[in-house]
């Protein structure tokens, strides 16, 4: 993997955790439409982090099942708070 690969994947995950932050500051009390979007970034982190420094995208097997298990877990966890 070359620096600018890396150095790119630093910055998303800087702006996904500044996003992470703002929506944390701005609406703090939104329901479940705020675990949502604080799911989905953290899963959207959890991918870059998975892709760009653990270099999956060059398996496409790994990918594909890493990918799935990220959106089922995101998914059983919101199910989980929904239910609560």
């Amino acid at each position: 993997m070359n620096t600018s690969q890396l150095n790119r994947a630093w910055i998303l995950l800087v702006g996904l955790s500044l996003g992470t932050t703002l929506l944390a500051q701005f609406v703090p009390n939104a329901g479940m439409a705020f675990v949502a979007m604080v799911l989905v970034l953290s899963a959207l982190k959890a991918r870059v982090i998975l892709m760009d420094y653990l270099c999956l995208s060059q398996a496409p097997g790994f990918r594909g099942g890493f990918t799935t298990f990220l959106a089922g877990f995101v998914t059983l966890a919101f199910v989980l708070y929904a239910i609560a």
